[in-house]
């Protein structure tokens, strides 16, 4: 069953072919649209931008992804070029919203066919370089961090910005989820760190910041390869989470070591692990600190036989959620993949 919420662009959307089992029309804070929402069940929700009050203000489209599961979202964006490129798609997609399009046509394929990361990547403009995994020749004088072709190994780094915001922990588990339920083949690597050594595991690898070009260069045979990058430089990075823990403790004691800590976070992936605070107490957080939430983690049991994370996963595009009645199925949907 699936949901719309309309405004300018209503006489387009009046041709849709779906079942809609509730509709909501006109202008609406993007408050009001997620306390509508956030406890309604829905297969997919087809939002016409225009629906969100003061949308051209990107923050206001960053509450809808933090309230609403945004995989479920399809965007109608107004058929102007200032919405259509490749600046705010890019805006778009480091939100986690892979789905929209400005036509009625694009709005019933994407309800069969929802995209995950994988089909929007190549639209989004990256600034900074990526590692590469070595997997055919190249010249010996070039700089083997700089940005060169697609890598075939997407590589996807962590960052814990406040003290023991968990990076050790959500990799190893990651890992092991991707492994055990999805028949992935990853690797994860720390850097100036000897946590993994505990976890006796050959795929988890301890290093210092001189050995990581030398254990990139073996991933080759990899799907996924996860870098606990602790104080090493994540500009070398092009796909960075930043972990925070929102405890009041924890924020306090990260401001009081740098005063200027949320400003230069402001444009990157936050990620708020080991959170317990409600969905309107993150949105409020976002707002106070210009922060761009990518996703809220809850605590969860590392000893777990069971997928906990999988709206997680499904949010990096790295598992696609198939929605079947009241359950989730997740699906893997490729072996190796760039970024």
């Amino acid at each position: 069953m699936n949901v719309l919420v309309t405004n300018q662009q209503e006489a387009l959307l009046s041709g849709l072919k779906v079942e809609i089992i509730k509709t909501m029309r006109g202008e609406h804070d993007a408050e009001e649209i997620i306390g509508t929402f956030s406890n309604f069940f829905f297969g997919k929700m087809i939002l016409d931008l225009t629906a969100i009050k003061n949308y051209d203000n990107i923050a206001n489209i960053q509450k809808i992804s933090i309230g609403l599961p945004v995989e479920k979202i399809i965007l109608v964006l107004p058929p102007n070029g200032s919405y259509s490129n490749n600046i705010f798609i890019s805006k778009l997609i480091s939100m986690g919203f892979y789905n929209f399009t400005t036509n009625l046509e694009g709005v019933e394929y994407l309800i069969d066919h929802p995209n995950t990361y994988r089909d929007v990547a190549h639209m989004q403009q990256l600034e900074t370089p990526t590692y590469m995994v070595p997997n055919q020749q190249q010249d010996t004088n070039s700089n083997p961090i700089a940005q060169q072709e697609i890598p075939k190994v997407r590589i996807i780094a962590f960052k814990s910005v406040t003290e023991g915001a968990g990076a050790t922990t959500l990799i190893v588990t990651i890992k092991k989820e991707l492994e055990k339920f999805h028949n992935f083949k990853v690797k994860a690597i720390e850097v100036g760190k000897r946590d993994f050594i505990y976890f006796n595991d050959s795929n988890l690898v301890s290093i210092n910041k001189t050995e990581l070009i030398s254990e990139l260069s073996k991933c080759a045979g990899y799907d996924l390869v996860l870098v606990d990058i602790n104080d090493m430089e994540e500009s070398s990075f092009n796909e960075v989470y930043y972990l925070i823990e929102p405890s009041i403790i924890k924020i306090n004691k990260l401001i009081k070591r740098d005063k200027r800590i949320f400003e230069r976070l402001k444009d990157k992936h936050i990620v708020i692990n080991k959170s317990m605070i409600s969905n309107e107490e993150i949105t409020e957080f976002a707002v106070e600190t210009g922060l761009k939430i990518f996703t809220a983690i809850r605590p969860f049991n590392d000893r777990s036989k069971t997928q906990v994370l999988n709206n997680f996963l499904n949010r990096l595009g790295i598992i696609h959620m198939e929605i079947n009645s009241n359950n989730s199925q997740p699906s893997k949907f490729g072996g190796i993949f760039g970024h």
